[in-house]
């Protein structure tokens, strides 16, 4: 079959009238702009299974795997998944985690310690400071990024491995290990987003409640003014 060679782009679902929300950033040390290389290895080359990904991807798995976008957070289902199993990547069923490394972060991407060995580390320059992305070994489809902060949550698998791999949902189906139906962690395909009031968004990027304080202890002016 014939496959079209696609380069390393990164879209954010926010292209598509999602909220302006960062990336995965918020619990990374660094907090600084670093230019990306211009070049990145694409999704084909040297990886050994490949398909027509428009004809059996959803879109929402098509954005990320294919297109290396970013879901909002707490979109997928996975991420409040508590059963034992194994998440595969939803493109060509590569084991990808264990449920044993799954922790929870807080940060509303489904987040492992470990990763077995069908996650492929694209390493470059900025890795030290902006982690690196993951992708399926097998597909070349992304997955999310990687960081070096696991020590940042305490009492989990990640503090011991000193790592925090962040996937996209999307990217991922689960198997569990009792048996029954996959659950994919696609989100996006049967959802549109128009407004940041339809993303549930942690609490970390959550703005502040403008009717916080009581009316009883405004100002008296103010209160004249809301009357």
């Amino acid at each position: 079959m014939a496959v079209t060679n696609e380069l390393c782009c990164r879209p954010c679902w926010h292209d598509t009238a999602a909220p302006k929300i960062g990336r995965r950033a918020a619990l990374s040390i660094a907090a600084v702009t670093v230019p990306l290389p211009a070049i990145a290895k694409d999704r084909v080359s040297g990886y050994p299974k490949q398909y027509i990904w428009e004809q059996t991807l959803s879109s929402g798995q098509y954005f990320v795997l294919r297109q290396g976008g970013t879901e909002p957070p707490n979109s997928s289902p996975l991420v409040k998944e508590k059963r034992q199993g194994t998440y595969i990547c939803a493109a060509c069923s590569t084991p990808l985690f264990d449920s044993a490394a799954k922790f929870e972060s807080g940060t509303g991407w489904p987040s492992f310690a470990t990763g077995l060995t069908g996650v492929e580390v694209v390493s470059s320059f900025t890795s030290a400071l902006l982690g690196s992305e993951l992708r399926c070994a097998s597909c070349g489809g992304h997955l999310g990024d990687v960081f070096n902060d696991g020590y940042l949550f305490p009492g989990t698998p990640a503090a011991l491995s000193g790592k925090r791999y962040c996937i996209d949902g999307a990217a991922l189906t689960f198997l569990p290990i009792e048996g029954g139906e996959p659950a994919s962690g696609d989100g996006l395909s049967k959802r549109r987003y128009d407004r940041p009031a339809d993303v549930e968004l942690p609490s970390w990027l959550q703005p502040p409640k403008v009717d916080s304080v009581p009316r009883r202890a405004w100002p008296k002016s103010a209160v004249q003014l809301n009357m």
